[in-house]
């Protein structure tokens, strides 16, 4: 049985407190569909349209999907949510051997540059890679 578990930090909405989301399970592509669906929820709890929370799942997909083929067999997928107000920041981590970044000319990487506002690659701990998206709700979106 996977090792699945969601930590939620604090309840939205109160003022100064950060509120983050933590996801473990294992880095299996099988098991994106979970993230697929946090990733929905959560982004609609920042009342983001329906088309950026479409966006957002299909990034969060696009970056897992990078992620697992350089995933060393047998380890965890992380993935920490953390909802700023008008803002989600989406990192997706996991165990590497060496840490080759991303082609940034490759297509996948322009998927996520055109779904997200920002992008980057993150290669702060020897044989770890990390994606991280950024995506803010349009202000023409809910208030």
């Amino acid at each position: 049985m996977a090792d699945e578990t969601v930590t939620r930090a604090h309840d939205v909405g109160i003022p100064g407190v950060r509120d983050a989301v933590s996801v473990r399970m294992p880095a299996v592509s099988a098991y994106l569909s979970v993230l697929r669906t946090a990733t929905a929820g959560l982004a609609a709890r920042l009342d983001f349209t329906i088309d950026q929370i479409e966006d957002l799942r299909i990034a969060v997909d696009e970056a897992c999907a990078m992620l697992l083929r350089q995933a060393v067999p047998g380890t965890d997928l992380i993935t920490e949510f953390e909802l700023n107000g008008q803002e989600m920041i989406v990192r997706v981590e996991v165990s590497t051997v060496g840490t080759a970044e991303p082609r940034r000319d490759d297509f996948a990487w322009m998927v996520l540059t055109a779904l997200a506002d920002g992008v980057d690659a993150v290669t702060d701990h020897p044989d770890r890679m990390a994606i991280v998206l950024r995506k803010r709700r349009d202000a023409a979106g809910p208030v």
